[in-house]
């Protein structure tokens, strides 16, 4: 059955550190600290995230969110607030602004450890699934968060559906990420208005019922870029159409799970 999975990424980068990316554009010139990103960007754990959890509730729906391991010091209620309403919190590395292809294995790998433990014990529950910051792993990330315990890996863009990926730790489900219906390149970067996110999701529920139901829709909010008054009605609008197409609406786990399950069996018989 065709499915959607709301996404909301609850992001944080190291003290004084700004998003690449802000509504004025790039970087500053000359390394100078661009405050207005920061402040930006600090939307998200003040009031994005709350709203998002108000929208949800009254939605009732469940979501992934994926958080960043420094906001258990930033925003500890918030990440207990995530796990008490029943929703999946994923891994997101510690901080946004350290990316796992720049680092080598052995500190990728206590950047794991770090934001996973931290998670588990400001939030009471471990993480199961992981997506990098920029969705850009190293060439260990899998074969590491298989390590750590971890069930499902979500920088992946080569699938529709899941499937295995085999490391030398053992197997992990690869879970793609559909990048199609993002708020951030697409109304940061491409400067589209945020309605539009609607109309985009419409079209790929559309085409995802015409290919047979295959995979599913992610529709993916920051909470300091589309969890604001505008992006919340957009969000509620695109729960409505999923709803009207009978299309469920389910957490990447429950994609996992799914996938894991049908696997054995299927080895089984």
């Amino acid at each position: 059955m065709s499915a959607l999975v709301v996404n909301i990424m609850f992001e944080q980068w190291d003290p004084g550190v700004a998003p690449g990316l802000g509504p004025m554009g790039n970087p500053l010139p000359g390394g100078a600290v661009d405050h207005q990103a920061i402040s930006w960007a600090d939307y998200g754990w003040r009031t994005g995230v709350w709203s998002a959890l108000e929208l949800l509730a009254r939605e009732g729906v469940l979501a992934t969110f994926y958080a960043s391991g420094i906001l258990t010091e930033t925003a500890p209620d918030a990440l207990r607030a995530i796990t008490g309403a029943g929703h999946e919190l994923a891994g997101h590395n510690w901080a946004q602004n350290r990316i796992p292809a720049l680092i080598d294995p052995a500190a990728e790998a206590e950047e794991i450890a770090r934001c996973t433990t931290a998670i588990e014990q400001i939030a009471g529950a471990r993480p199961v699934g992981w997506i990098s910051p920029r969705c850009t792993p190293s060439a260990a990330t899998s074969r590491l968060l298989a390590a750590a315990g971890y069930t499902w890996h979500g920088d992946v863009f080569d699938a529709e559906t899941p499937y295995w990926r085999l490391t030398e730790s053992g197997p992990i489900v690869a879970l793609p990420f559909g990048m199609e219906i993002n708020d951030l390149p697409m109304t940061v970067r491409y400067g589209q208005p945020t309605r539009a996110l609607v109309d985009a999701y419409a079209f790929a529920a559309e085409a995802l019922d015409v290919s047979g139901g295959r995979g599913h829709v992610d529709v993916t909010l920051h909470a300091h870029v589309g969890c604001r008054p505008a992006g919340l009605l957009a969000l509620a609008r695109i729960i409505g159409h999923a709803r009207g197409l009978g299309h469920e609406i389910v957490t990447r786990a429950d994609l996992a799970d799914r996938f894991a399950r049908a696997d054995e069996v299927e080895r089984a018989g």
